[in-house]
């Protein structure tokens, strides 16, 4: 059964290549012939010679015809080369073959077709002059090994520039998956934040409301501070959802580009807005051109900080510092709330907070857990700075919001 194959050379100019041999070789061997007869017969055999290589661009994926390919390329080659065997051109066509050979068959059989024109010539040397005529063999077994070596030269870079943009390919792909992967990772996070904060916040309000209405003739003041807490809980689930708006939104929409000092910059304002907790902001004058995971990675490290801050620290102040030193950039988010033990920061498992460990391990960096100086808790998000020219800088100024 005849195995496919996908040539591992441009057929077009290897073609091309042997045609303007093919002409150089007839030019030259029609004007060394001396009868009329020869050159007919020589005519014929180049004009087949040249019919062959045009329909080696149709049979160069089935193996077997290529065998019959060559089997016929042979047969015109050798019949031309004996219509002049002294110093003939006709023997640069076994050139062509011995090149074209290692291009279009593996190098196995490949090598046994230079074998079998090294024979042919051999024989035709040796049927015309004799045993001494071998040593005019020695010239032309160089030169077929030659131009086998330089086809298998070009098969081999062939196939590796194939495979490089076969796994750059795959590399690309990969990308798209891991990069929609990590959108669905984002908005299954915040689905579970929705539930779990703002559905449970809407449920009591339901609970409430339907209490104090059954309450409102018979006990009208508890039914009012029932409202009241009701409100309250209203409240905490517009600012959730604000907060989850905010969080839905790409941090970096202008373009791919935006300065990390601005989207940190918006999103602390944002932030205190929304909630009413003194963010203080501390950025640097300028940052090191950073790649956009690097940028997300970062963003959504503070985000986390802030709401974190909010959520379960009982915090009245958050301070995010940003700083670019030693190889590495570092953001740190610390608050003045409850705080927590180092035994409880080691083992923190919490969906945002595993997150930020699994983005900081992605891009070789790490995720820090602390007890901040004079109460609260406190992260560091350091990522390391890639590689990049020097004095390349992604933004002109730091920020402040007090």
């Amino acid at each position: 059964m005849a195995s496919r194959r996908v040539p591992l050379y441009d057929p077009f100019l290897v073609t091309i290549a042997a045609y303007l041999t093919l002409g150089a070789v007839a030019i030259s061997g029609l004007l060394a012939l001396e009868t009329s007869r020869s050159r007919w017969i020589a005519g014929v055999l180049l004009i087949a010679f040249g019919i062959l290589l045009a329909l080696a661009l149709r049979i160069e994926n089935e193996e077997r015809y290529v065998h019959l390919y060559f089997a016929a390329q042979t047969l015109v080659s050798g019949s031309l080369f004996s219509l002049q065997p002294d110093h003939s051109p006709f023997g640069a066509l076994f050139f062509v073959l011995s090149a074209q050979v290692m291009l279009l068959l593996p190098l196995r059989p490949a090598a046994v077709w230079i074998v079998v024109f090294i024979l042919i010539t051999g024989i035709a040397f040796a049927h015309f002059f004799g045993w001494i005529g071998l040593l005019w063999l020695l010239p032309n077994i160089g030169g077929y090994l030659f131009f086998a070596t330089f086809g298998n030269l070009w098969r081999q870079a062939e196939f590796a520039r194939r495979r490089s943009q076969q796994l750059l390919e795959e590399l690309q792909v990969t990308q798209r998956q891991l990069q929609n992967l990590a959108v669905a990772e984002e908005r299954n996070r915040l689905a579970r934040e929705m539930h779990d904060s703002l559905g449970h916040r809407l449920t009591v309000a339901v609970v409430q409301l339907e209490g104090a209405q059954r309450l409102i003739p018979t006990a009208p003041d508890r039914a009012a501070r029932m409202i009241g807490a009701m409100r309250e809980e209203m409240k905490e689930a517009l600012a959730e959802l604000r907060r989850t708006v905010t969080a839905l939104r790409a941090p970096f929409e202008d373009a791919d580009g935006t300065p990390l000092n601005a989207a940190l910059t918006r999103l602390a304002q944002s932030f205190q807005d929304s909630t009413g907790l003194a963010v203080h902001l501390d950025l640097p004058g300028a940052l090191p051109a950073l790649p956009e995971a690097h940028r997300l990675a970062l963003y959504r490290a503070a985000q986390e900080s802030l709401t974190n801050a909010q959520r379960h620290a009982a915090a009245t102040q958050v301070w995010l510092m940003m700083s670019a030193a030693n190889g590495h950039v570092t953001l740190t988010a610390a608050d003045d709330g409850k705080g927590f033990g180092v035994q409880t920061a080691a083992s923190e498992g919490g969906y945002g907070l595993r997150g930020l460990r699994e983005r900081a391990a992605q891009l070789g960096g790490e995720l820090q857990l602390e007890v901040r100086p004079g109460g609260g808790a406190q992260l560091r998000f350091s990522l390391p700075l890639p590689s990049q020219p020097p004095g390349v800088l992604e933004t002109p100024g730091g920020s402040t919001i007090e």
